[in-house]
């Protein structure tokens, strides 16, 4: 890739990233300032906004401590920008794949926003009051053990099992019950590219980095 062909795609791989962040903090901080917690706002049958706050990872797991799962993530990411600055400058990839990767990096981004500064930034008032922003008591926690505010909700369609399905049977079903928001939604789409189009291009990537390592261990010995 030339100079000027690597510098535009790395504009545009930045530019990606600021969008993302500044949607998905924007809406945040939006619903955070004007819902209550749990507040359910039906914008169509199947579409919600609906505020909630996940103190883990997907799913509201939380397998380890928050502090070690901050930092983790704050590693996690910064191995990704690195890997990103240095496809840019790679010949033969694709700008979709950059994009893909730069998706991931935003959304990732986004989330850890939440986890390092939200806990200070916000009160987390009992409903159906609303949080306040920078408010003058302090925080609900401190640095680094925020929550990640989720919001977009998707109940497609529910139905209730029939009573003769094996464990299930009698029990209610709603399919995408799942709440997220911006930065998980691009971290998703991310993860989908690269495994429907760009499998080419993440083994290309990899084998050149890998290959780079070598040969800067060679050249350290």
């Amino acid at each position: 890739m030339s100079g000027s062909q690597s510098k535009k795609t790395a504009w545009l791989v930045t530019a990606i990233i600021l969008a993302v962040i500044l949607l998905d903090q924007a809406l945040k901080i939006w619903v955070k300032t004007s819902f209550y917690m749990g507040e359910d706002l039906s914008l169509t049958s199947w579409f919600h906004l609906k505020f909630i706050e996940n103190n883990g990872m997907a799913f509201g797991l939380q397998p380890v401590g928050k502090l070690f799962l901050t930092f983790g993530r704050i590693v996690v990411v910064g191995f990704i920008i690195w890997l990103l600055i240095r496809m840019c400058r790679m010949e033969g990839l694709r700008k979709g794949f950059l994009v893909s990767v730069a998706l991931i990096a935003a959304g990732a981004s986004g989330n850890i926003i939440d986890c390092v500064c939200y806990g200070v930034i916000f009160d987390n008032p009992f409903p159906p009051e609303i949080a306040r922003m920078f408010p003058p008591d302090g925080g609900y926690s401190t640095w680094f053990e925020g929550r990640v505010v989720d919001m977009l909700y998707f109940p497609f369609f529910e139905f209730t099992w029939p009573d003769w399905v094996p464990v299930i049977g009698g029990t209610d079903y709603e399919f995408f019950a799942y709440i997220f928001n911006v930065a998980d939604a691009a971290i998703c789409v991310g993860v989908f590219l690269l495994i429907l189009f760009y499998s080419r291009d993440t083994g290309i990537a990899y084998t050149r980095l890998t290959r780079n390592e070598e040969k800067t261990g060679r050249n350290k010995d």
